[in-house]
């Protein structure tokens, strides 16, 4: 079994002005609120989910965007009301979301 049952990374790289890139999209802000989120539902830790940025995971032009493993899931996101969303259906209920996924 995994240390995790979700590990959840979001991309907040930072690149040069007017190039394209997930933090331009408030994903730092995104990548707070959900590490947050997730501490406020007594999720956090050993055998739940552990929220973490990341460096470029290569797909700014799609951002802003975040993955969850071991699921392999992609999304992207837009609102507080997105993130909420990933974490209601696919880390708490196991449900993919499909209209953000990419």
């Amino acid at each position: 079994m995994s240390y995790f049952k979700h590990h959840v990374f979001f991309c907040t790289n930072q690149r040069a002005e007017g190039e394209a890139c997930c933090n331009n999209h408030h994903a730092s802000e995104m990548q707070a609120y959900a590490k947050e989120r997730i501490a406020k539902l007594g999720l956090k830790g050993k055998g739940n989910v552990r929220i973490n940025k990341a460096g470029c995971l290569d797909r700014c032009d799609e951002g802003p965007v975040m993955v969850v493993y071991p699921d392999e899931t992609w999304y992207t996101f837009v609102d507080r009301a997105d993130i909420d969303e990933i974490i209601e259906q696919h880390l708490v209920h196991g449900k993919v979301v499909e209209r953000l996924k990419l």
